[in-house]
C-alpha cells in the first residue's frame, strides 16, 4: 500500500492561490507551445551567445590571476569549491552599483544569492521574529514577494497603488492600523521603478517624500530593481538606496535581465547595523548568510563567474552593455500601444482600456468581462495568445477584469499577431457574439 499524504498536514503554502496559479499558467504555456506569449516576463532571446560564457569565464580567470594575484590552484578552487556563503563576486558588485547606479556600499555587506528570489526569502525570514511580525507590499505586487513571505508564514499586507506608485497616506494608515491591532509591519517591499506587474515607476519627489515616511514610522524599505535600465525615454531616475542617508533600505538585486537570467544570480544589499545578543555591532548581511548557509550553502561559483566576466568586460558598466535591450524593449512598448490603439480605439467601444508605462517589461489592460484562468484556457487554445490574469497579483476585485500584457520576450511580428488574436477573443466575449 502507497504513502498517502495530504496537503492538510503540509505547510499550507502548498495550497495557496499564487502558487496554483503560477503552476497553471506554466502548464497552459506547455499545452499550447503555439500559442503567442504576452505571459513570461522574461528577457530577450534573441541576444543569447553561448559563446560568451566561455569567453566570461576566462575574463574572470585573468581577473582572480591578475587583479587578485591567486595562482593557479586558488583559481581552480574558486570556481570548483564551495565558496564563501556572502559570494565571491561583492566587490564586483559593489564597483557596478557605484558606477551604474551611485550606490556606494562596503562590498562586506553584499549578500550574492540564488536570484532574487533567495535574497527575498533570506530578508523575510531574518525579520520574521514572531507571528506579530508583517510585511507591506503595493498591491498590485509581484508574486514572488507574497510567495516568499507565505514561505516563512508571514502575513502581506496589501495597499493600493497611487497614480506614481505609492500612496504615501495609505501606506502611513495601514502601517499605523497594524500596529494598532498588535502587528508590527517590519517592512515594506516595492519596486519604484516600471513594477511587475502594473508598470508603474515612483516619482523623484514621491522617492524622497517616501524615505521621510520609513524614517518617521522606522520602516525598512525592500527595494526590487529588475527594470530600472529599461526606460522608454531614456530617463533614469535615482534608486531609493542611492538617496537613502539613514540605513532604511535594502536593496534587492539581479542580474537576470541585464546579465543572463540563467546563471541565476541576484543579491541583497543589507548595510543595516545589527547588535547581537553578546553585544557585538555586525551588518545584516552577515545574519542573512547565516540563513543562507542552511539553505543554499553557497551560490554557485560558476554561474557568478560568468556574470562577473559580464561586469568585467563591460567596466562593470551594465546599462551601457544593455543598450540593444533597451532599444528592443522600448521599441516593442511603443509597438504594442499603438497596436493596441489600433485595434481598440477609444472611441470603438470595445470597453478595454489600459496604462502607458514609462518602460519596463509590461503593460496591463482593463476588459469588461472577468479575465480568469478559464478565460485565459480559451485564449490559448481557441485565439493562440497567453497573458496573466492581474488576479494573480492582487486581491482588488478590481483586478479581476485586468490581464498583464509582457512584451519583452515577443518580436513586433508577434507583437502585431498577437493583437490580433486577443482582438478576437475580445470581440469573442461582446454581447451577441457567436
Amino acid at each position: 500500500m502507497e504513502t498517502l499524504l495530504h496537503t492538510s498536514a503540509l505547510h499550507a503554502s502548498l495550497e495557496d492561490d499564487a502558487l496554483n496559479s503560477m503552476n497553471f499558467l506554466n502548464e497552459i504555456a506547455q499545452r499550447f507551445p503555439d500559442a503567442i506569449s504576452f505571459a513570461a516576463g522574461r528577457p530577450y532571446e534573441g541576444f543569447f551567445d553561448s559563446g560568451l560564457v566561455h569567453d566570461y569565464l576566462r575574463r574572470f580567470e585573468q581577473y582572480l590571476r591578475e587583479e587578485k594575484g591567486y595562482d593557479e590552484a586558488q583559481v581552480r578552487r574558486t570556481l570548483f569549491q564551495y565558496g564563501r556563503t556572502k559570494g565571491i563576486v561583492h566587490e564586483l558588485i559593489a564597483r557596478h552599483l557605484e558606477l551604474d547606479e551611485g550606490i556606494i556600499v562596503d562590498p562586506e555587506s553584499v549578500v550574492v544569492t540564488v536570484g532574487c528570489q533567495e535574497a527575498m526569502f533570506l530578508v523575510l525570514r531574518a525579520l520574521r521574529a514572531d507571528e506579530r511580525d508583517a510585511v507591506l507590499a503595493m498591491s498590485p505586487s509581484y508574486v514572488g514577494l507574497s510567495g516568499a513571505a507565505r514561505l516563512v508564514d508571514m502575513p502581506v499586507l496589501e495597499v493600493a497603488e497611487g497614480p506614481d506608485g505609492v500612496d504615501l497616506d495609505r501606506l502611513e494608515e495601514a502601517v499605523l492600523g497594524a500596529r494598532a491591532r498588535g502587528m508590527r509591519p517590519r517592512a515594506c517591499y516595492l519596486v519604484p521603478d516600471f513594477s511587475n506587474p502594473s508598470g508603474s515607476q515612483l516619482s523623484l519627489a514621491n522617492r524622497h517624500l517616501l524615505l521621510d515616511l520609513a524614517e518617521r514610522l522606522d520602516l525598512l524599505l525592500l527595494e526590487d530593481n529588475p527594470y530600472g535600465y529599461f526606460g522608454a525615454d531614456g530617463e533614469r531616475l535615482p534608486t531609493l538606496k542611492s538617496l537613502d542617508t539613514r540605513g532604511r533600505v535594502v536593496y534587492l538585486g539581479s542580474f537576470a535581465k541585464t546579465g543572463l537570467p540563467g546563471a541565476r544570480i541576484g543579491y541583497a544589499v543589507a548595510d543595516q547595523r545589527v547588535a547581537t545578543a553578546t553585544g557585538r555591532v555586525g551588518l545584516l548581511a552577515d545574519e542573512l548568510s547565516k540563513i543562507k548557509s542552511m539553505l543554499t550553502v553557497n551560490t554557485s561559483p560558476i554561474a557568478q563567474a560568468v556574470i562577473a566576466g559580464k561586469l568585467l568586460t563591460h567596466d562593470c558598466n551594465l546599462y551601457g552593455a544593455n543598450e540593444r535591450e533597451i532599444a528592443l524593449y522600448r521599441d516593442n512598448l511603443r509597438r504594442l500601444l499603438a497596436g493596441l490603439e489600433r485595434h481598440f480605439p477609444r472611441d470603438g467601444g470595445s470597453g478595454v482600456s489600459w496604462n502607458v508605462p514609462r518602460g519596463g517589461f509590461f503593460t496591463v489592460l482593463t476588459v469588461p468581462f472577468p479575465a480568469d484562468d478559464a478565460l485565459l484556457e480559451i485564449s490559448a487554445r481557441d485565439h493562440g495568445v497567453l497573458w496573466t490574469p492581474m488576479s494573480y497579483f492582487s486581491s482588488d476585485p478590481a483586478a479581476a477584469h485586468q490581464l498583464r500584457l509582457s512584451y519583452s520576450q515577443v518580436t513586433v511580428e508577434q507583437i502585431d499577431q498577437g493583437l490580433e488574436r486577443l482582438a478576437a477573443l475580445v470581440t469573442s466575449r461582446q454581447p451577441g457574439s457567436a
